[in-house]
């Protein structure tokens, strides 16, 4: 993998998408964003796009923080994918700052992808989120996920549901874990993309510097197992790299707010810190494609997500 910079960066209507690439031989190229409130398979969705593990994923909501990009190349296209936060309500400095992030994103990208879970009814965060999107200049289609956790009638129904929201530009049903209608969906967003030259080079597949990844992939396996409320309270920061040979040494630090969470983090007698260390270093040797060495600390940082100088530090 080879890194880069990074850029600036009508009612009851049912389009069920099944539109393939256009077939007009020309080149498209632009940014495309999945947003939709907290654990709708925003992460999942992009990651079986591009097909290999950009963005992390977490059964708990709110899991995404930075917004890594992954580009999908095709020979008729480039689709460049943006992982945002998912947009709720914000109880911190972090979450504000989150939040202001999401709609920076879809101020800039060509087509937006709101994910509506085929395994719960429309709630009040879908409703809010497609009343904030109509006034965007973006393409905005509609992805219903999940669609391998509900049977066809309940599908039926929420399918009939999502289209009484907004005048989508068409309606796609897909499975990121089963692959089903992935390339459909694929193809439905590179059909809105504009006419464009190529805008990354074949091999790039992210323009995430590799510390923030590697940051993403040990916070992901300290998500593992804790209790509901520690999600939100954990950040990783990547200190230092250091290439040895075929060995790449890396020092990384875990940062939660409190000396109770610090104990949870670490376990008993540090067995947990260390399954943490196992899951994450499986995950980044994949990701260089070399073996490493993984040094993890667990640090207090009172209050880190209402700390303008802490978030900072962090990243945010």
């Amino acid at each position: 993998m080879r890194t880069g910079k990074g850029f600036s960066q009508k009612k009851h209507r049912h389009k069920a998408a099944r539109a393939a690439a256009p077939q007009d031989d020309v080149y498209r190229a632009g940014f495309a964003c999945f947003v939709g409130r907290p654990n709708a398979g925003k992460s999942t969705l992009t990651n079986a796009i591009v097909g290999q593990k950009i963005a992390i994923t977490s059964n708990k909501p709110q899991t995404t923080r930075h917004v890594i990009r992954g580009i999908l190349h095709r020979p008729d296209a480039q689709l460049v994918l943006v992982d945002t936060p998912g947009l709720h309500r914000p109880r911190t400095l972090l979450g504000e700052r989150l939040n202001d992030l999401v709609r920076e994103v879809w101020s800039e990208v060509d087509v937006i992808g709101v994910c509506f879970p085929a395994d719960e009814p429309i709630g009040r965060g879908d409703r809010f989120i497609s009343s904030e999107i109509s006034e965007l200049k973006a393409k905005v289609i509609a992805v219903v996920t999940k669609v391998d956790l509900v049977d066809p009638q309940t599908l039926a129904q929420r399918l009939l549901a999502v289209s009484e929201l907004y005048d989508f530009a068409d309606i796609v049903p897909v499975s990121a874990v089963s692959g089903h209608q992935v390339e459909i969906l694929t193809d439905v967003m590179v059909k809105h993309m504009p006419e464009s030259p190529q805008l990354y080079p074949d091999d790039v597949l992210t323009d995430e510097p590799e510390q923030v990844l590697i940051g993403e992939l040990i916070r992901e396996a300290a998500l593992e197992g804790v209790r509901d409320e520690l999600p939100h309270s954990i950040a990783v920061l990547v200190e230092e790299m250091l290439v040895e040979g075929n060995l790449t040494r890396i020092f990384a630090d875990i940062y939660v707010e409190r000396d109770s969470q610090k104990s949870i983090v670490i376990g008993t007698r540090g067995a947990r810190l260390k399954e943490v260390g196992t899951r994450a270093r499986t995950e980044i040797e994949q990701l260089l494609g070399r073996r490493i060495y993984l040094d993890l600390h667990v640090r207090v940082a009172k209050e880190w997500q209402r700390d303008p100088k802490q978030l900072r530090k962090l990243g945010f």
